[in-house]
This record gives C-alpha cells, sequence and structure tokens, in this order.
C-alpha cells in the first residue's frame, strides 16, 4: 500500500493539476514526441505523491487520451510527467488467427511496473509509438512475460503475459526506464504508417519486409 499524508509532493499535485486544465474539452491531454528531454530520463518511483483524487483524474485523463489516439498504452513521461506511471488496455480484434496473438487485455493503470521473460522465445512484429507519431519498425521481444505492477491502491500483481499483451506491457514499461521501441527496433524496417499499411499489413509476420527492406529476422 502507499503511504498517505506525509509523502503527498504538493509540488508535484499542483504540476498534475496544470497538466489535466491543459487538455482539451474532451480532457485529452497533448503528447510528448520524441526529441523531448523528458522521453529520456528514467522516471521517479511512485509512492502516493499524489492525492487520491489527483492520482484518479490523471489516470482518467491519460486513458481518455490513449483510447483517442489511438492507442493500447501510454506512460507519463508521454504526457511529460516522470512518474512510473502507465495505462494499458487492448481488445481482441475480428481476427483469431492473427500470429501476433492478441488478446483481451483489460484496462489497467500499471505503477511502478517490472517484468521478467518466461524462457527464452521471442517474437518480431511491426511495432509504433504515440510519442514517434506517424511511423512503426519491426522491433523483437519477448513472447511471454511475468508482469508485476501496483495498482492505484498500492496493492502489488503478479501475472503471466503472453503473446501481444506482454508486447503491449514491455512497451509501456520501457518507457519509464528512458527507453523508446526504436532503440532496439530493425532500423532498416522503419516505415510511415501509410507504407505499413499499403505494403506490409498483408501479413503481421514481417518476412515480405524483411527480405524487401533488407533487414534479418530474428
Amino acid at each position: 500500500m502507499f503511504t498517505r499524508g506525509s509523502s503527498i509532493d504538493l509540488g508535484l499535485n499542483r504540476a498534475v493539476e496544470s497538466l489535466l486544465r491543459s487538455g482539451d474539452s474532451e480532457g485529452i491531454l497533448p503528447i510528448v514526441q520524441v526529441g523531448e528531454p523528458v522521453l529520456r530520463q528514467p522516471t521517479r518511483r511512485y509512492n502516493g505523491q499524489l492525492s487520491k483524487n489527483t492520482l484518479t483524474k490523471l489516470v482518467q485523463a491519460m486513458r481518455t487520451t490513449m483510447l483517442e489516439a489511438p492507442g493500447v498504452g501510454l506512460a507519463a513521461p508521454q504526457i511529460g510527467l516522470g512518474i512510473a506511471l502507465a495505462v494499458v488496455e487492448d481488445h481482441i480484434r475480428d481476427d483469431q488467427d492473427d500470429p501476433r496473438e492478441i488478446s483481451e487485455f483489460p484496462f489497467h493503470a500499471i505503477i511502478n511496473p517490472s517484468y521478467q521473460p518466461i524462457g527464452t522465445e521471442t517474437r518480431s512484429f511491426y511495432e509504433g509509438c504515440l510519442s514517434f507519431d506517424g511511423y512503426q519498425a519491426v522491433r523483437k521481444r519477448w513472447r511471454n512475460i511475468t508482469a508485476r505492477w501496483q495498482d492505484m491502491d498500492g496493492t502489488w500483481h503478479e501475472e503471466q503475459l503472453h503473446g501481444w499483451p506482454a508486447r503491449i506491457f514491455q512497451h509501456e514499461t520501457d518507457h519509464l526506464s528512458g527507453e523508446l521501441y526504436i532503440d532496439r527496433a530493425q532500423i532498416r524496417s522503419l516505415a510511415t504508417d501509410e507504407n505499413v499499411e499499403d505494403y506490409w499489413c498483408d501479413d503481421p509476420v514481417p518476412i515480405a519486409a524483411a527480405k524487401e527492406l533488407g533487414f534479418k529476422l530474428s
């Protein structure tokens, strides 16, 4: 559980409340783009620095912003806050045979998250980021992980994640250490969203992209 009262950071609360007021009429916040220092700085561990009301409003605004973008995850640095908090959510698509192994991933606010791989299996797929808007690249990630995080009350959770939910959790957790997916992506695979749609979306496994663009699919 988080320690309340003495741990509250009044300056951070004011900064978050100011950020929330900067959103539009729908409560959607500006998303920070690559090149902003906050995306490259490790976040501070969250230990209850925000009041319960402010934390609740922040998480709600992050979810609204994520869904509007649209995206399946959003980390606090992506809205300019250097605290170890992210939101994630994804739902099953129509294609049940998708090799990315997309499955239902209910909304979570994940605080102080971490993960460890289970086994050695990896998968490589095109991946994007709301803070590197308009582009995607092939990124190899662990297929199975043990995910750990705290919820908004400070209770710890541990869950084994597989496939696409595991990828989402890894992506958002990496944000909190100052890492972007592009740091370890296959750079020769980098493409605009439009070109991914036009050339490489017929098969989510990027075999054709690897052959035509000249990168190794591992």
